[in-house]
């Protein structure tokens, strides 16, 4: 596993260190040298890699769960090969798994249960609303980070690994989790993820999980045919609802269990509100109702009306308990209080025999030397009539008005001295009066850095239980409370659990830029706007591109691009032509100088014209205003002037006998001609 530490993978990874090892894969600490930051690589390992039948399914599961983006979800950057290796790059989560927190701490307290859960809850929703179920939820594969939220990882893998349908040893580690169907091998859903979920809960709640055994196949089979202990019976600290939830989503019937990851939620969003909840689940296809029913156990697969008769009895049966147990408190109340005045009876009537008495007073008026303080707590104030212990003074001022979660207003909550105590007459009782539950108003932390909206939370007269998600956000910046949960100018009361968002920044989501080179414009905008990426268009002349489709395009296809990021294209405006300029009568230096301005050759022939004056254009072909590609060759005729005379040099006379004439003989006369 160390051979891959120091190698770099493609061109970009540098593998740092090993920071886990799971069952299929080691995931290893690398820096992106090309995005600068450090990312977790997760390679598979080598009894994985001759099996091409698993590489195909796992690089096609893992470009399917790199499409989600979640809060609550390690987002994968990066899936690869190189050099034979297969791997995947993911979000480096700086904290530890469910599994080592609950090694620590286990059980939890119900509200840090839901505060964990919810958040799984709500990264399953996300995955199944895209048809991804994880298939493998477990503490192991449970992040929490240092700010107490969570993320989910290793979705998509999970499906790999159970196409084996063989429980190994490597499976045990995820046999605890795994639904009665996945045990059985039959058709998995999103509710395979619900269970999971379910028994992940009760192992927060109770410090164990449901099922054990020596071997995978026994727990297993636990699954399939087996009912858990009810987790109040392992920890009664658990709310009744709470319980209700984890053991609805454990139910072995698929009839029974939560349709729907969202359903979940909505019911553990309930709870969250009033800790105080019951639930009813009835099986499909009945009205399902809300309060008012008790504690509802997974059953076993049966008739759905048995099953409804059942749970009627049970909550019957508690609900008889409940009155039971009341009825015992009220009789040992009375008892005790019986007891009480029967003793101050006892004692009264002995002081009045020792004490002197007036001859000319009754027995009414003798005053006893020591009077037993009466109980008061739980007496409304104002209804306790002077007389009613004439010689004890009840006092009350300022000081006596306590906020009180147990009493309502107005009503008495302690006492000094206490009840029991000796005290001689006219001793004065201090009495605390309720103010009944002490109350504040949320205050708005909207725009509030985390550190300064937790101090103003902790600086309101109430104990809050403080809890922090994050979620992304297009307007409020990174580090700053986008929302809280209850909202600004909600009454709170004490104890009550308080979720503060903190921004995440916006959302950046990433794109791959898709290859558009050789589609028409409006096929390239469509595709490129499809992937919420905008596009620049720039054109030019192509010989070999036909007119209004893309010759190129930036980034090149393939590139991860943020959305919103600008993909230029390269549209061809088609051949480039040149319209031919007109250079008759021109000179042929000028005329050669414009043709060639155009980017065009010239071809000269020379001819001899009566009209058209020396070295002067005659004529050009093609014609002027015609269109020619650019480097074409044109061919113009340039005058050399007119045709020059025929030969006027004298020729040889023949010989003849006569002399030519002298310069001194007559020249003949027109009347010598014949």
């Amino acid at each position: 596993m160390e051979k891959y530490i120091g190698m770099v993978l493609d061109g970009r990874y540098e593998i740092l260190e090993i920071i886990g090892v799971g069952g299929m894969a080691v995931v290893y600490k690398a820096i992106d040298h090309r995005l600068n930051r450090l990312v977790a690589v997760k390679i598979l390992k080598d009894d994985y890699l001759n099996d091409a039948d698993f590489r195909r399914r796992f690089h096609g599961e893992s470009q399917a769960v790199a499409m989600m983006s979640h809060p609550n979800i390690v987002s994968v950057y990066d899936v690869s090969k190189n050099d034979g290796l297969d791997y995947i790059v993911m979000e480096l989560i700086d904290g530890i798994t469910l599994k080592q927190y609950m090694d620590q701490r286990a059980p939890l307290s119900w509200r840090e249960t839901l505060h964990f859960s919810m958040q799984i809850a709500k990264a399953l929703e996300h995955a199944h609303s895209r048809s991804i179920i994880h298939r493998d939820i477990k503490p192991h594969n449970v992040m929490i980070l240092k700010d107490g939220s969570v993320k989910v990882a290793d979705f998509g893998i999970a499906r790999i690994a159970s196409a084996q349908n063989t429980l190994t040893k490597e499976a045990l580690g995820s046999v605890h989790y795994i639904s009665p169907e996945q045990a059985r091998g039959a058709r998995v859903d999103n509710r395979s993820d619900i269970y999971s979920l379910g028994v992940v809960m009760y192992e927060m709640l109770t410090g164990r999980p449901p099922y054990d055994g020596e071997t995978p196949v026994s727990v297993a089979i636990q699954h399939i045919n087996g009912t858990p202990l009810s987790p109040s019976l392992l920890n009664s600290d658990i709310p009744t609802g709470l319980e209700q939830i984890t053991m609805h989503a454990m139910c072995s019937d698929l009839n029974i269990r939560y349709a729907s990851i969202t359903d979940m939620l909505k019911d553990m969003e309930e709870f969250r509100k009033n800790p105080t909840i019951r639930f009813t689940f009835l099986p499909k296809g009945s009205v399902s109702g809300a309060v008012g029913g008790s504690r509802v156990q997974p059953a076993k697969q049966q008739n759905p009306v048995n099953h409804q008769k059942e749970l009627e009895r049970e909550y019957e049966r508690q609900d008889r308990e409940e009155r039971r147990r009341r009825v015992l408190m009220i009789v040992a109340i009375s008892g005790a209080v019986v007891a009480l005045i029967v003793l101050l009876f006892l004692i009264l009537g002995n002081s009045g025999s020792d004490s002197p008495t007036d001859t000319s007073a009754t027995l009414n008026t003798t005053v006893p030397s020591q009077i037993i303080v009466p109980p008061l707590i739980g007496s409304v104030y104002e209804d306790i009539p002077p007389e009613h212990y004439p010689y004890l003074k009840l006092v009350a001022n300022e000081s006596s008005y306590v906020y009180n979660d147990k009493y309502p207003q107005g009503v008495i909550v302690d006492q000094k001295p206490g009840v029991g105590e000796s005290v001689p007459p006219g001793t004065e009782i201090f009495v605390y009066i309720s103010l009944g539950e002490q109350t504040d108003l949320m205050p708005n932390l909207v725009g509030y850095s985390a550190e300064n909206a937790n101090s103003l939370l902790k600086a309101l007269q109430i104990q809050l239980t403080i809890l922090t998600d994050r979620e992304y956000s297009d307007d409020v910046p990174e580090g700053r409370v986008v929302r809280t949960d209850p909202e600004e100018k909600t009454e709170l009361k004490n104890g009550q659990v308080v979720t503060v968002y903190i921004s995440m920044g916006k959302e950046i989501k990433m794109q791959k830029v898709p290859n558009v080179e050789g589609s028409s414009l409006s096929n390239a905008t469509a595709s490129i706007n499809g992937r919420n990426l905008e596009i620049s268009v720039k054109e030019e002349f192509s010989s070999s591109v036909s007119e209004g489709y893309v010759i190129s395009q930036s980034p090149e296809p393939g590139t991860e691009v943020e959305e919103g990021s600008t993909v230029t294209v390269t549209v061809s405006k088609g051949k480039q032509t040149v319209v031919l300029t007109n250079v008759v009568g021109y000179s042929k230096s000028d005329a050669v100088s414009a043709i060639k301005a155009q980017g065009l050759e010239v071809q000269i022939e020379e001819e001899h014209s009566s009209t058209v004056p020396a070295d002067t254009v005659i004529r050009q072909y093609p014609a002027s205003g015609e269109e020619v590609m650019p480097g074409s060759t044109i061919l113009i005729a340039v005058s050399l002037g007119p045709t020059p005379p025929p030969s006027e040099e004298p020729t040889n006379p023949p010989p003849s006998d006569n002399p030519p004439p002298s310069s001194s003989d007559p020249e003949p006369s027109e009347s010598n001609n014949p």
